[in-house]
């Protein structure tokens, strides 16, 4: 069976062509950072003119990459939210009027869905049900995976989201988009030690996050310095915010662990890139004794693959969409 997958949720323009949902044929993404980096962060409007120029020949260039044919394909999967309203009506747009032209079945995907689906395309070992920690520049949940078509969400953030958070410090610091690469980088370097940064919502069994107030603290912390004319030291600011980060991803995923009873533990999104993240999650995931899986970096961020491995198994539940599909920019992961 062979899905072909586009998604534009953000500022990458994807498309790819999988077999059975797990053996990627191609996986072709043109990236907009270098565009958006002049501005400090994405511009939605520039984002939506980027995928309109690009979604077409993407598609083409995903499908002679494969070997294969529109006709080929058994059904077309496509982002339809979360994300960016103008971005995402282009993908949507583009794969209704394939599926129109080529009478292919259409698949709706939720792009945080597609994010918790990469880790099978990286891992051909990993079935559920597993723990979910999905991370990235809009998101913070922790989904249970009951099967490929169910889902609890347990909870998510209620303001910030980690990704959001380092792009913002990253931002008053100096440092150019994406800030979460650049934090990690000078984190690596520093005293995570240096400098205490509040945590919240850390009660026990409480699966919800909040990055906002360390987001206050960490930029308060850089306005008294600069008040104060008192230089600061950014790798020791870096190591330290990044720390707070990782250690409530953790240890809310490790109460969340136990709590459900789940015996494997996978990561998600943009986010599950960061180095910092991806050591402390190995370490507490052996000292616990759960099996731990992230996808390879690639598959991290956006991409179409991951999109196309979660519209194949929704074509298999017969999970179809109709030529009324339209973007959710809110759409959520609801529990099924």
């Amino acid at each position: 069976m062979y899905t072909l997958a586009l998604e534009t949720s953000c500022d990458e323009t994807s498309a790819a062509v999988l077999r059975d949902g797990r053996t990627i044929l191609s996986n072709i993404i043109s990236t907009q950072v270098p565009i958006h980096r002049q501005f400090g962060g994405v511009v939605p409007e520039i984002a939506s003119r980027q995928h309109i120029e690009y979604v077409m020949p993407i598609i083409k260039e995903a499908l002679d990459t494969a070997g294969l044919t529109l006709a080929d394909m058994d059904h077309i999967g496509v982002t339809y939210g979360p994300g960016l309203v103008g971005a995402l009506l282009v993908g949507v747009a583009a794969a209704k009027a394939l599926s129109f032209a080529a009478d292919k079945p259409l698949v709706g995907v939720n792009h945080m869905e597609g994010h918790i689906f990469a880790n099978f395309l990286s891992h051909p070992d990993l079935e559920p049900p597993f723990l979910a920690l999905v991370v990235s520049g809009g998101h913070t949940q922790l989904v249970q995976i009951d099967g490929y078509n169910s889902f609890t969400l347990l909870g998510q953030t209620r303001d910030d989201a980690a990704g959001e958070a380092f792009d913002k410090i990253a931002r008053v610091m100096g440092y150019p988009y994406p800030g979460g690469p650049q934090i990690d980088a000078l984190a690596k370097k520093g005293n995570p030690d240096a400098i205490v940064f509040p945590k919240a919502l850390h009660e026990k069994h409480n699966f919800e996050f909040s990055f906002s107030g360390l987001k206050s603290a960490v930029l308060n912390y850089l306005h008294t310095q600069e008040q104060r004319g008192e230089a600061y030291n950014a790798e020791d600011v870096a190591a330290s915010f990044q720390k707070t980060v990782v250690d409530t991803l953790v240890e809310k995923t490790m109460d969340a662990a136990g709590y459900i009873g789940a015996q494997k533990i996978v990561v998600a999104g943009g986010v599950s890139a960061n180095s910092g993240l991806a050591a402390a999650m190995a370490q507490a995931c052996e000292k616990g004794g759960y099996a731990f899986y992230r996808p390879e970096p690639v598959l991290c961020t956006d991409n179409g693959a991951m999109i196309g491995c979660r519209a194949y198994y929704m074509a298999l539940d017969g999970r179809f969409a109709d030529l009324t599909l339209n973007a959710k920019p809110a759409l959520a992961i609801t529990s099924c």
